[in-house]
């Protein structure tokens, strides 16, 4: 079977209480080209994740002490973290795996799984990354937003938002001034396992909240029927 190229001097931290599963994970990216490093508890994992840049997080959900989805947390909310995160997990249910990508997971893969599939979602998410990160700050009229930091800023003000909000407006501002559609921001979001319409609008008015709201000229633009976008008044 052919294997993936990883992308160049990529480095990534295994989070897995199982040791013998953490081993053969580790053996086989390894034996890619990757270079690993190791936690076996969430407090681990925090230390490391503030200490070493990495492309990428492999995360079991089910540890000792904090769990995954309370790391995936820490490290979007508290951190600021832009590092993609894919979670593991024996859960299987819809819910499960939404409570993952509201957290700020980028993708989820259930136990058991191939590790073929595993290295190829890796190299998928550390591309894409890295691809966005060719602009590191995004702007629009008086927003911005590092992709590296996660930071958000409008008219010099820092703007607090959600790991799913960041997701969106980052999604927005890489098309803006072009629209995006419900169903590409969804497909996105949470891939095949979109939820109830509800949930995209919700999150849609929270993120005009914050980013509007207070101020006087609006850039979030919905367009009945058609999508979103952001967009500079001066370019309406």
């Amino acid at each position: 079977m052919l294997k993936n190229t990883p992308p160049t001097h990529a480095r990534l931290l295994l989070v897995e209480d199982h040791k013998n599963l953490a081993q053969a994970i580790g053996a086989y990216f390894e034996s890619s080209g990757f270079t690993m490093d190791y936690a076996y508890d969430g407090l681990c994992a925090l230390h490391l994740a503030a200490i070493q840049r990495y492309d990428a997080l492999i995360l079991d959900i089910t540890l000792p002490g904090i769990n995954g989805l309370e790391i995936c947390r820490r490290l979007r909310q508290d951190a600021h973290l832009s590092t993609p995160i894919l979670m593991l997990t024996a859960r299987d249910q819809l819910q499960d795996k939404l409570s993952g990508f509201q957290q700020g997971a980028d993708d989820y893969l259930v136990k058991p799984f191939d590790m073929p599939e595993l290295e190829a979602r890796i190299i998928a998410l550390i591309r894409r990354e890295r691809g966005e990160l060719d602009e590191a700050v995004y702007k629009i009229h008086d927003l911005s937003l590092d992709t590296r930091s996660m930071q958000v800023v409008r008219n010099g003000q820092i703007i607090h938002l959600s790991p799913t909000g960041l997701r969106i407006l980052r999604i927005l501002m890489r098309e803006s001034p072009y629209l995006v559609t419900r169903e590409q921001l969804e497909q996105e979001l949470w891939g095949e396992l979109t939820p109830d319409s509800d949930t995209l609008r919700s999150h849609l008015y929270k993120l005009r909240k914050a980013i509007d709201k207070p101020f006087d000229q609006p850039l979030l633009e919905t367009q009945q029927g058609m999508g979103f976008r952001l967009m500079a008044p001066e370019s309406r």
